[in-house]
């Protein structure tokens, strides 16, 4: 038995089924009230979450109404409710995106299934495979591997403990995530996240769909994105403008989505935020693309042209191994360089930088 669900991400439908015994873990009550908000586009008062506070992420989740298994709670269930438990995979951060099939108008650019065991020969196949990417700095590691006309991807989250492998389909069309055995959801739901990521990327490059690594507060109606190196401090600048500027809100914090509707660059939520649980279904048109670098005062220019694009492909997420979605990728951040007011911010982390940072792109609208 299959259950499959649909859900309309940065203005793309992207299908998900779970194979039995996977399910998709049940709302409760307080999260469907928060998910009919956030569907809505409703801002439900998430701030982003920097690298020093990190400890807020627990306000976070009992905000979107996550509860930790305890072994009390664990040792009242029954062995069925115990299976159930460990077999529901928690899709909260999509459900603000779900939508009716019968409400679609194209068929959805990709399809991932969940499978309910590991393939035999499988392992095999990764063997004799050339390995063509290796993500293994900070977690979620994984190693990306070429056989045939698909790509194959392996997840550990331990040093030698692998978890379970995606395959992707060469036109990524379609993607089989297949987990090890006695793995429970929590690990399986992290990896099949970031295989949707994956496969949203390839497959939302031929829509013309660029998935950034920034944060994305709004003010006025329109979207600003920050970004830069890891650790440079995008999510603390978006939380000190939504301190500081009335009427600001987060759109997401981590990987927005931008595309291009009626010659217009326009910025969405997506159902992925880091460690801000801002899973928000709004959309709005791009003001600017603002480059963060610390700095010993606060100081910004305008970038233009090579300046402008070398800064944007930086940020987005994307594999640079794979030409094809390279030639995808390039027009697209060539546009959004040309067609979108892009900046470099050196800063502090003060509100002086706000102003300075606001003071410079509203004032070229």
């Amino acid at each position: 038995m299959i259950e499959s669900r649909i859900y309309m991400i940065g203005g793309l439908p992207f299908e998900v089924s779970l194979e039995r015994p996977w399910t998709f873990k049940e709302l409760t009550d307080e999260q469907k009230v928060l998910v009919a908000r956030l569907k809505a586009g409703e801002d439900v008062g998430v701030i982003p979450i920097p690298a020093d506070k990190v400890s807020e992420l627990r306000d976070n989740e009992k905000a979107m109404g996550k509860e930790a298994m305890t072994r009390e709670l664990w040792e009242s269930l029954s062995e069925e409710e115990r299976s159930a438990f460990r077999h529901s995979l928690d899709f909260l951060q999509y459900a603000p995106f779900e939508v009716s099939g019968d409400s679609l108008s194209r068929a959805p650019i990709s399809h991932l299934t969940v499978h309910a065991s590991f393939p035999e020969g499988l392992d095999n196949e990764i063997k004799g495979a050339k390995r063509v990417v290796a993500v293994d700095e900070v977690p979620p590691i994984y190693y990306g591997y070429r056989s045939g006309e698909k790509t194959i991807y392996e997840f550990f989250p331990a040093e030698g403990v692998s978890a379970g492998v995606f395959v992707m389909s060469d036109d990524s069309a379609t993607g089989d995530y297949y987990p090890r055995e006695r793995m429970g959801a929590r690990i399986t739901g992290m990896q099949v996240n970031t295989s949707l990521m994956i496969l949203y990327t390839f497959a939302g490059s031929k829509e013309g769909a660029l998935l950034l690594h920034a944060s994305m507060p709004r003010h006025k109606g329109k979207a600003n994105l920050f970004f830069g190196v890891s650790g440079t401090g995008k999510s603390t600048h978006s939380r000190l403008w939504l301190e500081n500027v009335p009427g600001v809100d987060i759109m997401n914090d981590d990987n927005p989505i931008v595309r291009f509707e009626d010659g217009v660059a326009v910025a969405y939520g997506s159902p992925w935020s880091g460690k801000t649980l801002c899973y928000r279904n709004v959309k709005a048109p791009v003001r600017a693309m603002v480059r963060l670098e610390q700095r010993p005062e606060n100081h910004i220019e305008r970038l233009s042209g090579l300046q402008a694009y070398a800064s944007i492909i930086a940020a987005v997420s994307t594999i640079r191994w794979d030409s094809s979605v390279m030639s995808r990728i390039i027009p697209l951040v060539e546009r959004v360089a040309m067609e979108v007011p892009c900046w470099h911010l050196g800063c502090r982390p003060d509100r002086e930088a706000v102003e300075v940072c606001k003071a410079a792109i509203e004032g070229n609208d």
